[in-house]
């Protein structure tokens, strides 16, 4: 507990030399989100407006729906934009499909604040972007989130849902300085091997696979002791911070993931067969790490009913507050974005035979560091959801926190 105090401490520290001192609104970049109906046009350039909307009522899609949605965000799209305008803000537009390019890079040199405009996808997609290691640039330009639609999207990663309402509230207080800045830890994933080469990855925001630009970094020796702990000779780091979690396993989901785990550089070698890694940090302790380890009151119940005196008065009483006992759980399993930490969780863990090996590997901890060695027949290591590369049999990698790799958002509370 000390040691994790000190490190917070630590990097508290340093998260206040990256904090912009002189913050001055005059250029906003709003990213927008794809609605669903503006991807099936996509899906289907060759489609007239009426034979798309006979194509999806065929198939059983409301289509009245889906336009509804569509021009429900595109309405709040435009307030938002003018919102801007009104505090004397230069705005430039780029939907999710454009920001996607190298083209990118140009436009966040030139914004003060990137401004998604959707879901916490967008946001996700815009903090990607955001990465310094992408922009081959230490310019960190800030992001603040406006959910276009809170009665359908949870929006964790955006404002509050009452600046849905009120955008121009919103969009005043970042005029006038009235926020406060947050530093969201995010993972750097640096790849080992014996050439320092990276394979190419793909862009999962569309629902078919999308090569992606090939950003690259330089590929560094390794150290000795790096080089002989890992059997590596190279690395080289990835383009991408993941903001939520890095997640690897199998491609087929139902097929068994072999992976070997080092946590904190130790000497010990963790082997595990499961249905994947999920690696997360404080922000996306709210997303799948949640659900990976999360518990129901019927879990509780059941567990409380395995006691000897499940009969007994008191354990009545926690029998009646089952849900309640479920809810403080998964509440804990959160953690501050700022936190410095990852929480590694291994999903479906095998506990039979000689699996796990050690017998007391924990199926999730808390860690600074964590080193992966696949031993999987057609794996992948996703960041975030969205960037995906191939991770087979004997690739390694290394997922840590540096502080100057920080998302710097804006926050309204």
């Amino acid at each position: 507990m000390l040691k994790t105090k000190q490190l917070l401490k630590q990097f508290a520290k340093e998260y206040s030399n990256f904090a912009p001192t002189n913050f001055n609104l005059k250029r906003a970049l709003v990213v927008t989100k794809l609605s669903r109906y503006e991807v099936e046009q996509l899906r289907h350039p060759e489609l007239s407006r009426e034979q798309l909307d006979q194509k999806l009522r065929d198939r059983g899609t409301d289509v009245e729906m889906l336009l509804y949605l569509h021009n429900l965000h595109k309405d709040f799209e435009r307030r938002v934009v003018q919102s801007f305008k009104d505090v004397g803000c230069e705005v430039k537009m780029s939907s999710r499909l454009e920001f996607r390019s190298s083209l990118s890079k140009d436009v966040m040199s030139w914004a003060d604040v990137i401004v998604p405009v959707g879901g916490d996808g967008t946001f996700l997609l815009s903090a990607n972007r955001a990465s310094p290691l992408f922009a081959l640039s230490q310019q960190k330009t800030p992001i603040v989130g406006f959910n276009s639609d809170p009665k359908h999207s949870e929006g964790r990663l955006m404002l509050p849902k009452h600046y849905s309402d009120n955008p121009a509230e919103a969009v005043e207080r970042i005029k006038n300085g009235d926020f406060k800045w947050v530093h969201r830890s995010r993972i750097r994933t640096t790849l080992l091997g014996s050439n320092g080469t990276i394979p190419e990855s793909t862009d999962l925001f569309r629902h078919t696979a999308v090569k992606m630009e090939q950003v690259t970094t330089s590929p560094e020796v390794l150290d000795d002791n790096m080089a002989s702990k890992y059997k590596a000779k190279m690395k080289r780091v990835l383009p991408y911070l993941a903001l939520n979690e890095v997640f690897i396993g199998e491609h087929l989901s139902a097929r068994v993931s072999h992976l070997q785990l080092v946590l904190n550089h130790q000497d010990l070698v963790n082997k595990t067969k499961c249905s994947g890694l999920c690696v997360s940090t404080g922000t996306g302790s709210t997303s799948w790490h949640t659900s990976i380890n999360r518990i129901t009151g019927c879990d509780v119940d059941e567990l409380l009913r395995t006691l000897p005196n499940a009969d007994t008065p008191d354990m009545q009483k926690l029998l009646e507050n089952v849900e309640e006992i479920a809810q403080v759980y998964n509440q804990r399993l959160l953690f501050a974005p700022d936190d410095p930490r990852l929480c590694y969780s291994i999903r479906e863990q095998i506990c039979v035979g000689v699996w796990p090996s050690p017998k007391t590997f924990k199926a999730r901890d808390f860690v600074q560091s964590v080193f992966v060695e696949s031993h999987c027949i057609d794996a992948n290591l996703v960041i975030d959801g969205s960037i995906c590369y191939p991770f087979n049999d004997g690739a390694k990698v290394l997922l840590e926190v540096y502080p100057e790799d920080a998302l710097l958002t804006i926050n309204l509370d």
